[in-house]
């Protein structure tokens, strides 16, 4: 995402760095469902452990409240930074965005790792299924005011509806419609849904299987998640906007198939050394999108009067200067978000050197 998120011109993106407009996917819309349901995989690996070494279960309680809780807030701190000190940002209280990226992980990551520490993996295989029951039906049936039901448009989707009257004032500003969030209320549940998959898949990593078997079954996961997907299609399109239950399975698929993939380069062949890049980001991976987000923020808003009398951003100075001269327009773009992108490998490189991990 930093990658997508920080492009030199944003009318200069090449396709698969864009968001698909409504339906259908590219392969930027997978990165935050492939984030959730490593998550989930996580989850597994970290609370089962700690469950294993015989835990209380009132303190595993209340650390996943406190990590949710911390990343909440942070995705509130880059929906406000900065605050209005700089002129060019209009910052209120009434008009400050409430959901977003790092909120809606603290709450899938909140309501995955209570699940996996009451239930077993039959219990966690029930919870995902109802959920996206739950969410479908809710989709199809219930009756918009104004519009019916079974609207999957950006106005007058039951997503948005909920959005726009319980989070009026506080949605994105750049969503498809007035009021909608692509990351809202109703549309976490089935985010939940695609953290409890990489929970399950969690439990196959788990395993006493060798792990020429582990990826096998990863993959067997991921191919049938991935056709599952795909063949809820003509009933509900795939939308990462509305979160539907099709893409829930398919993205679910795609992530489990490679990092099945992953599984067996790294554990089985023994591969590892070009991975070391995907392990430094890992390493420190919300540290680094925080700041990625308050880089990318600050370029935006610090700003000074140019010689033609027109205001000139940091980041529009760095783009004509550095990159836009050397390059078609669309590749200069792209560079300049490669540098971004190297840029905070190069932080991430240094926490990491210096083993300097900050746990949440």
């Amino acid at each position: 995402m930093l990658l997508v998120n920080n492009p030199g011109a944003w009318s200069e993106v090449y396709a698969p760095l864009r968001h698909a407009a409504w339906h259908g996917w590219t392969p930027t819309d997978l990165v935050f469902p492939f984030f959730l349901w490593i998550v989930g995989v996580a989850i597994t690996f970290a609370l089962a452990q700690r469950v294993a070494a015989g835990a209380d279960h009132h303190q595993l309680r209340a650390h996943v409240w406190r990590r949710a809780g911390i990343i909440f807030l942070l995705g509130l701190l880059l929906n406000a930074f900065p605050f209005g000190l700089l002129s060019a940002q209009h910052f209120s209280f009434a008009t400050l965005r409430l959901p977003g990226v790092l909120q809606r992980i603290a709450l899938c990551y909140l309501a995955a790792s209570a699940i996996f520490l009451r239930s077993t993996w039959r219990g966690q295989v029930a919870w995902t299924g109802g959920l996206l029951v739950v969410y479908s039906a809710l989709l199809m049936l219930v009756p918009v005011p104004g519009y019916g039901a079974g609207q999957l448009n950006a106005s007058g989707s039951l997503p948005w509806w909920i959005d726009s009257h319980l989070l009026a004032g506080h949605t994105w500003s750049g969503a498809p419609a007035p009021g909608f969030d692509p990351e809202g209320l109703l549309s976490t549940l089935p985010a939940i849904a695609t953290t409890l998959l990489g929970v399950l898949a969690g439990q196959i990593l788990r395993t006493g299987a060798t792990d020429s078997v582990k990826a096998l079954r990863l993959g067997g996961l991921g191919v049938t998640l991935l056709i599952s997907g795909l063949g809820l299609v003509p009933w509900m399109p795939i939308n990462k906007n509305l979160w539907t239950s099709s893409f829930t399975l398919f993205t679910a698929g795609a992530a489990a198939l490679i990092c099945a993939g992953f599984y067996w380069l790294i554990e089985v062949r023994r591969y590892r050394r070009w991975a070391t890049p995907l392990i430094i980001y890992g390493s420190n991976a919300i540290v680094i999108f925080v700041l990625a987000g308050l880089l990318g923020r600050l370029l935006g808003v610090i700003s000074w009067v140019g010689p033609t009398g027109a205001a000139v951003t940091l980041k529009g100075w760095i783009y004509a200067t550095a990159f836009a001269p050397y390059a078609t327009p669309v590749n200069a773009s792209l560079l300049f978000a490669v540098a971004f992108v190297l840029l905070h490998l190069l932080i991430a490189g240094l926490l990491w050197r210096r083993q300097w991990f900050v746990r949440i």
